[in-house]
């Protein structure tokens, strides 16, 4: 009888930490999903902003070459990116749209073009969308993070090498309230 006892108890931890480990092994490929889509939304954008580049080209051939330097610096984000990973080439994308915009400043003809105008909005989309994806990635992570940290979760967890996920980072200047002076 003892025996069936031991059996029963060994019977149900077994099934206990094969529960869990499934559903930390969910909200891992949940966050592994998300990253994937900041790296297809990452890779829209860098599209968009390589025929912005070329755009320029007849307009500043100093300004092309820099732009196309750090264009060709970039990597892409995969489901086993990180988040440093995907903040380093959010930070890459962000000067290229800064360095952009310096130049369609200096030559409004070039803002005025409508292939300039079109592709300036199809990068705005992507932005969005990369928002979005950024968001539902640090989601993911908290309910993921959640169920590492989380007793008894974190027992299974630290026994399989589940370990917490770092959040993507949040821009500074985004985050500040806007000034409000006219």
């Amino acid at each position: 009888m003892t025996i069936l006892i031991i059996l029963a108890v060994v019977a149900v931890l077994a099934l206990w930490v094969i529960s869990i480990q499934r559903s930390l092994v969910s909200e891992d490929e949940k966050c592994q999903n998300a990253m994937s889509q900041i790296g297809v939304q990452q890779s829209s954008r860098w599209d968009a902003l390589t025929a912005l580049a070329e755009l320029t080209k007849s307009y500043n051939e100093h300004e092309y070459n820099a732009l196309r330097d750090i264009i060709a610096a970039r990597s892409g984000i995969s489901r086993n990116s990180t988040a440093a990973e995907a903040d380093a080439q959010e930070d890459m994308l962000n000067q290229v749209i800064s360095r952009i915009n310096v130049v369609a400043e200096q030559y409004p003809e070039l803002k005025a073009n409508e292939n300039y105008a079109k592709t300036m909005d199809s990068v705005n989309v992507y932005e969005n969308q990369v928002r979005m994806s950024r968001m539902v990635y640090n989601d993911s992570v908290t309910i993921y993070n959640r169920k590492v940290r989380s007793f008894p979760d974190s027992i299974v967890a630290s026994m399989l090498h589940f370990d917490t996920k770092d959040y993507l980072k949040v821009e500074a200047q985004k985050t500040a309230m806007p000034s409000m002076k006219i």
